[in-house]
């Protein structure tokens, strides 16, 4: 999978330095956090698209993201969140 899009490194910095419990930030770090961010999303976008063409889709709805999650043991923290999102017909 070739990615061309790269989160935005200052944006992820001062999202960081927000929170009060968090001191200084090395330069390198919002870098590797923007590099996990990317890592993390073709994840997810993966096995979503693999639920999708388990149903024989050609789009990715937020139900096959959902799906994903379900499936996937790695995802567990979304679980709160996904509940909200309406099941596959």
């Amino acid at each position: 999978v070739v990615i061309k899009t790269k989160f935005p490194v200052a944006r992820i910095k001062r999202i960081m330095q927000a929170d009060e419990d968090v001191g200084k930030v090395a330069q390198v770090t919002p870098v590797v956090v923007s590099k996990a961010l990317e890592l993390f999303m073709v994840s997810l976008c993966d096995k979503a698209a693999l639920q999708a063409r388990m149903r024989n889709s050609k789009r990715i709805t937020a139900g096959h993201l959902k799906e994903a999650v379900l499936h996937e043991d790695q995802f567990d923290f979304l679980a709160e969140i996904i509940a909200k999102v309406p099941d596959i017909p």
